[in-house]
């Protein structure tokens, strides 16, 4: 069996608070090949602190401890910042909630691709250039030219979600990690959006760690799911069985979905046990 591009074991997100320390991730483990991972639960679960302490961008008083982190058998935990700056964005890219709103609103969306080029590989302004322009183009943007040229202010949100996916991919990352890059959109450009990532991760052989509340949109989108609650992962299954899970947290979040090949006048209401938060995580 082949390394894995990541493995994580054991994996703890701590903030001490005046009440006492508060675990935001508990003992979380999961393992990343090259398919399409769906990490959901409710807000509050975890889910991207989990994203944010893989690449070490929990910021002190955060505390991150696990017994390992390791991309393609590299432990990440031993590397030094300036080390760990070349694994961001150039090994691992994130695409953050809200992706428009990462962009720098005074630099041109051409000049700020461009520099995310230069930064991670080698080549001068016009191999950039010629690199974004062909980045643009592989995200369907129509006319990369003028949006080279443009501020972000004057792009829609779909086309400025679509601009930070090609800002995260055009240093040719092994993994994207992507936390909720879809849920400012319509459902119409949603799914445009999730089809340019679903091809260019398959075409490049990629890993892909998909953070999400929709279950219905990881279950059609991603290979395997983890579930989380209170910092733990409660379950794993494969996406096109999650309608067969059996911990009453996920059985409990597929009731409260509507449905429309099985209609009712009033949705289940997620009842919880407060045993499911002390539960060990389920590992992956």
């Amino acid at each position: 069996m082949s390394e894995p591009l990541l493995d994580v074991r054991d994996l703890h997100v701590r903030f001490p608070t005046r009440q006492g320390v508060f675990e935001a991730v508990r003992g979380v483990s999961f393992t990343l090949g090259r398919e399409r991972l769906g990490i959901v639960g409710e807000s509050g679960s975890g889910k991207s602190m989990t994203g944010r302490a893989i690449l070490r961008l929990i910021r002190p008083p955060g505390q991150v401890e696990a017994a390992r982190i390791a991309l393609e058998g590299t432990d990440l935990q031993s590397l030094s910042e300036r080390d760990m700056r070349k694994v961001r964005g150039q090994r691992i890219s994130m695409v953050m909630q809200d992706p428009k709103f990462s962009l720098n609103p005074v630099m041109r969306v051409g000049d700020q691709l461009i520099e995310a080029y230069r930064l991670h590989r080698r080549g001068g302004r016009a191999a950039a250039h010629r690199a974004a322009v062909e980045m643009l183009e592989a995200v369907s943007i129509a006319d990369p030219d003028r949006v080279m040229r443009a501020y972000p202010h004057e792009v829609s949100g779909g086309m400025g979600q679509r601009i930070m996916i090609a800002m995260m991919l055009i240093p040719d990352p092994r993994i994207l990690i992507a936390d909720e890059p879809t849920s400012a959109l319509d459902v119409s450009v949603q799914r445009q959006v999730l089809t340019i990532m679903d091809d260019l991760v398959r075409d490049r052989g990629m890993g892909l760690i998909f953070i999400s509340h929709d279950l219905n949109l990881v279950a059609e989108f991603c290979d395997r799911i983890l579930i989380m609650y209170a910092g733990r992962v409660v379950e794993t299954c494969e996406a096109s069985r999650l309608h067969e899970a059996r911990h009453p947290y996920t059985r409990g979040l597929l009731d409260a979905l509507p449905r429309l090949d099985r209609p009712t006048d009033r949705l289940a209401v997620l009842r919880r046990d407060e045993t499911w938060a002390d539960a060990p995580s389920v590992g992956s």
